[in-house]
Order: C-alpha cells, then structure tokens, then sequence
C-alpha cells in the first residue's frame, strides 16, 4: 500500500528514541509501563511524529484522552491565553470563572432531568474515589458495588472496585472494605444455548440474586458502572440490561453511578455514552477527553445528592485548574462546530464495516464490535473454542507500530485490539490506518 501519513524509516527504537529509552529504564520505574517504544517530537489532529522522524497514525489517542485531536488550535490559543494571565490560585482559595463557566456548560450537557451540580479534580481515579464519598455521604449506606471486568483506576478504591486482576491488582491488596462485585455480560462468550436476549435476562437474575448471596441492597450506597467496559475489551451491554440494573438500584434506594472516564466526551457518539441506554444516573464521573490532554476529571450528580458534603469535605489544591477548565471550555466549543458526536458516528460506522471484511477473512477474528469510535477486535485460536490469542494480538501491535500506527491492546484475557482514533481524524488517515492494521493481521498469520 501506497502510504501518504504512516512513515517509519528507523526499527523502534530508533537511534535517538534508544538513548532516551535507555536513560529512561535508567530512572523510571518497570511499573510504569509503555507502549510503542520510541518518544514524541511533536503531534497535531491524528498524526504524531518521534524524535527519529518517524511519523504515525494515532489509533490510541492516548488512551481516549484526545478525542479533538493532538494540539487542536482551539485549545492552543485557549491555554496561551490563560497561562499569560495566571496559571493557579486554588479555588479554594481565591475562586476563577473558567470553573463556573464549564460547570454550567457540563451540567447542561448531562443526562438527567433534573438540577445537577458538578465539582472538578484532577484524575479519573480522583473523580470515581469522590463519586463514591459522595454516595456513601448521601445515602450513610458503606457498601459499594462495581462489576466483573470494569475498570476504576490505581488508586486504593480504584483497584478495589476494578475487576481485573492483572496487572492492576495483583499483590497490592488489601484492598478497600466494604466493594462487592456483581457479574456483568459479555455476549460474546455466552453459553452457546442462550440468545442474547435470554442471556440478557439470566445476567440480570443473577444481579438480583447477589442481592441474596453478596450483600443485602439495604447496605448498598451505589453500583458503579462504565456504559461500555473499557480495559476488559470494550465489552458492551444489552440495554435492558443496564435499564434493569438501574432500576434495581431505584427499587432500593441506590444511587447509579456511571464512570464515563473513557466513554464520554463523543467517544460513542453522543456526549456520555449512557445516553444510548435512556438512563439517568445520579451520578457521573467524567476525565480523559474533556480537557485535550490536560489532567482534570468532575463528578456531575443530582444537587440534592451533590450538596449533602458540607464545605472542605471536597476539592484538593489542584482540583480543576484554570488551565483545565480553559481547556475543558474549548473542547466542548470545537465539539460543537466540528460536530464531533456525529463524526464519532460516522467513524464508527466506517470502522465496523472494514472490520466485517477482516472478520470475514480472517478466522483468528472471534468477535468485532463498537459503539460509536470505540470500536474493537477480539483475536482467538479459532472460532469454535474461543481460546484467547494473546500473543498473536502481541504480535499484531507490534507489526502495526513498526509500520506507523499506534494502537492498544486490552481485554479480560489480553487479546484485544482496541480503536480510540481522535475524531478529527479524516477519512483518508482513518482508512490508511485500518489498511495497516489489516496489512499487519496478515503479515503476522503469513498470507
């Protein structure tokens, strides 16, 4: 294929990516784990460009943070701006309007037909550990349940509720008290004698019954959810599903929590990603996309629920810096005039019908699936026994950034191949990046 983005002229590391990554190993922790081995030099829409000169399709978006793109000029001249004018007060020392205006902005955005009320933090684990002293203040109920596969954060309450154990978990505990965990679906690996909707229905049976056997729905303060499971393979429930736990939640007085950390912000095609659902969550936490890249996460919740903290028992020293907050208004400006919801849409669309013809031509494809941009490939041994191909999606990364596309793998047995492409991304470099993906599957199956 004739590439016209995607340039790679150096094995990875290249020569000035080696030193790096060699002082690098010299000073940073294993822990801290990498991808592409190689460092950036510079990045703009979709493309990114290494120390070496190298240039690469950015199917990453570091990690769902960049759904408007690397160094949108929007949010350039936003932070120029605010950083002429002052960096950090503290708003919880001398207060700053930047946080007043996004909030409002958010809070309208939402779902949920009521008055809501939004905080900002730093980080997605900060937001989902607030989301949760929120619940259990509101409700004086201790118990929290998240489900099998989800995932939460590093933090102490993050891994907790995570339901993954490696490498999030792994030798870290104790953990938290008091987090429960209830199953969740993944229809792809349903016993081969229910249909979906038959499987739809037993998994919700079974939330009810670890009512029984769990902990008793008196106890419970909120279930937390991600409206598609990110980290364990972009696993995507059945709507009545999540309607059902919902309202389960309501017929006990729990209150919902969506983490829409990965999902929000037009990854799906709309701006929170339970809006596919009809649901309306008491409470939301939100990070990655909203700021371009900069660290700020919210809770957004109903005011009733939002206000039973009383003053100091939220917020931290850099809880929704100015640069954030400048940042985060700039992106829900560029997601209106770009229409990026639609453009999520779209790019879904495209991505799931070049996925059907890799589906269709390769057996080690067990499933593809999406919802909106967030679009995956789940490689196995062969269809029939469904046995996880670890090293062959290894092998398939791996071949992919050598010929100048960046994308991740996740999965609850590592063997997926997950799509976050920024959505100002064009057709052009959205099919380019696909035809490499695909070169790359047969390159490494040898045909």
């Amino acid at each position: 294929m004739s590439k016209k983005f995607a340039y790679v002229q150096t094995e990875l590391p290249g020569p000035k990516a080696k030193v790096l990554l060699d002082r690098r190993h010299d000073v940073v922790p294993q822990g801290v784990g990498y991808g592409i081995p190689t460092f950036v030099d510079s990045a703009k829409g979709a493309l990114l460009e290494d120390v070496d000169g190298n240039r690469f399709i950015d199917f990453a978006g570091a990690i769902g943070t960049i759904n408007v793109g690397h160094s949108h000029d929007t949010v350039v001249s936003a932070l120029h701006d605010q950083v002429d004018r002052y960096i950090h007060t503290g708003f919880n020392v001398m207060m700053y309007d930047s946080y007043i205006e996004l909030a409002e902005k958010i809070a309208a955005l939402a779902p949920g037909h009521f008055k809501k009320k939004v905080m900002f933090l730093n980080s997605g684990a900060e937001a989902v550990e607030n989301a949760v002293k929120i619940a259990r203040k509101y409700t004086n109920r201790q118990a929290i349940v998240s489900f099998s596969g989800g995932f939460h954060g590093r933090t102490l309450m993050g891994m907790s509720l995570t339901g993954k154990v490696r490498p999030f978990k792994y030798e870290y505990g104790p953990f938290a008290p008091e987090i429960y965990r209830a199953p969740f679906p993944y229809a792809y690996r349903r016993p081969e004698s229910m249909n979906e909707d038959a499987y739809t229905k037993h998994m919700l049976k079974e939330v009810e019954n670890f009512f029984i056997s769990e902990v008793d729905p008196s106890l419970v303060a909120a279930f937390i959810m991600e409206p598609v499971q990110g980290e364990s393979g972009f696993i995507i429930p059945d709507k009545a599903f999540v309607q059902g736990v919902y309202e389960l939640c309501k017929q006990h007085g729990i209150l919902f929590i969506a983490d829409e950390i990965q999902t929000g912000f037009g990854r799906t095609g709309k701006y929170f990603a339970m809006e596919h659902y009809g649901v309306e969550p008491d409470l939301i936490a939100i990070s990655k996309s909203m700021a371009a890249g900069l660290p700020i996460s919210g809770v957004i919740g109903r005011e009733e629920v939002m206000d039973t903290a009383k003053p100091g028992e939220l917020g931290g020293t850099y809880c929704g810096s100015p640069l954030g907050c400048r940042a985060g208004i700039a992106v829900l400006d560029i997601m209106e005039k770009e229409k990026l919801n639609e453009r999520a849409a779209i790019i879904g669309e495209k991505v799931m019908d070049r996925f059907k013809k890799m589906y269709d031509r390769f057996d080690v494809i067990g499933d593809y699936r999406g919802l909106g941009a967030m679009c995956a490939l789940e490689f196995v041994e062969d269809r029939e026994s469904k046995t996880p191909a670890k090293e062959l999606s290894n092998h398939i990364l791996k071949e992919a950034h050598q010929r100048g596309l960046i994308t991740l793998k996740a999965g609850v047995h590592d063997n997926v191949i997950r799509l976050l492409m920024p959505l100002v991304i064009t057709d052009e470099q959205l099919s380019e990046g696909l035809a490499i993906l695909e070169e790359s599957i047969e390159a490494v199956l040898g045909s």
